[in-house]
């Protein structure tokens, strides 16, 4: 039962598609719902999509953070050639569930409106594959994509990291570990209401406890398959938490947004906050009345459609400098 504490409403629009979503995604999810997950968030076939939009798909492998073969798919649109930025992209679904094309329709337009290589990971998930796996595959896709910017024609000076959710959360300690370890320079990152933060103390995640989109219980339920019993101590790496990063000087700049309504508000603003105070450059949403991955869920909404619109205003100044 949610807990009665003052909380944000939800836009109106939203609040009536919250029924729809939970028949497929639970506002609670314990661990004995990991395998339902992985059936319901299951990325419906995109061949049709793809065809449609003309965009080209590759397979290809490379190997993970431990050596063994990752699987990808690079996304090329048939109407641009020549050297094009890429995007590195991490897809959600909480560490546990998702696969490499979950919610990358809402990505899509980077390929085929501004030209943008898409590559998309596979990245191992928790609990069979905790920390250090999920953010070492995605780091080992990094290096592969810089080690290939000739043979996939892509410019290494515009290489954007991108994820949603958990994959925010991925592409937000990719943009940390490249920094620290000297490794592909990066010209953005795009962090949608990203999971940062393992130790779950925020006033948001209070306010939206049993109701919603991703509660706290769903959060506890991600972080405990990463990161088993070092959740919430001082054992857990900042590359696989950001929010516990001392130093945000350096990075890329960024793109944040994530809803009002939602577990991910303040640590989202917090780490934009952080950023500025580093001396950084990050361009900060918070929409009114949005619930967590509103955008995915009910793309046709008012809130959604604004969501995707900004997202890809800032994406494309980005790409094109």
């Amino acid at each position: 039962m949610a807990r009665a504490v003052p909380r944000p409403p939800f836009d109106a629009e939203l609040k009536a598609g919250l029924a729809v979503v939970g028949g497929m995604f639970p506002p609670t999810i314990t661990a004995d719902l990991i395998e339902f997950m992985r059936t319901s968030y299951a990325s419906p076939p995109m061949d049709e999509e793809f065809d449609r939009r003309r965009i080209a798909v590759n397979d290809v492998t490379f190997p993970g953070g431990d050596g063994t073969a990752v699987n990808a798919a690079v996304l090329r649109s048939r109407d641009f050639s020549g050297p094009r930025p890429a995007v590195l992209y991490a897809h959600s679904g909480g560490l546990m569930f998702g696969d490499m094309f979950s919610g990358l329709d809402l990505v899509l337009d980077w390929v085929t409106e501004l030209g943008a290589v898409l590559v998309t990971v596979e990245y191992r998930l928790a609990p069979e594959y905790p920390d250090p796996y999920p953010r070492e595959d995605m780091y080992a896709a990094l290096e592969w994509l810089a080690a290939h910017v000739t043979d996939l024609d892509v410019r290494a000076d515009r290489i954007l990291v991108a994820g949603a959710s958990s994959g925010g959360g991925l592409a937000a300690g990719l943009a940390l570990a490249a920094r620290d370890r000297g490794g592909p320079r990066l010209c953005g990152q795009v962090l949608d209401y990203p999971m940062l933060d393992d130790r779950c103390t925020t006033a948001s995640i209070e306010q939206f406890d049993g109701i919603g989109v991703w509660d706290r219980i769903s959060n506890e339920t991600g972080w405990t398959a990463l990161l088993g019993e070092q959740r919430g101590t001082d054992l857990v790496s900042p590359y696989a938490a950001p929010a516990r990063a001392q130093n945000l000087r350096g990075l890329p700049p960024a793109f944040i947004d994530v809803g009002a309504a939602e577990i991910f508000r303040d640590e989202a603003i917090d780490y934009a906050n952080r950023i500025w105070q580093a001396g950084g450059d990050a361009e900060l949403h918070v929409w009114s009345g949005a619930f967590h991955a509103c955008d995915i869920f009910a793309p046709h909404t008012s809130v959604g459609r604004s969501m995707i619109r900004t997202r890809n205003t800032w994406v494309e100044k980005i790409l094109a400098d």
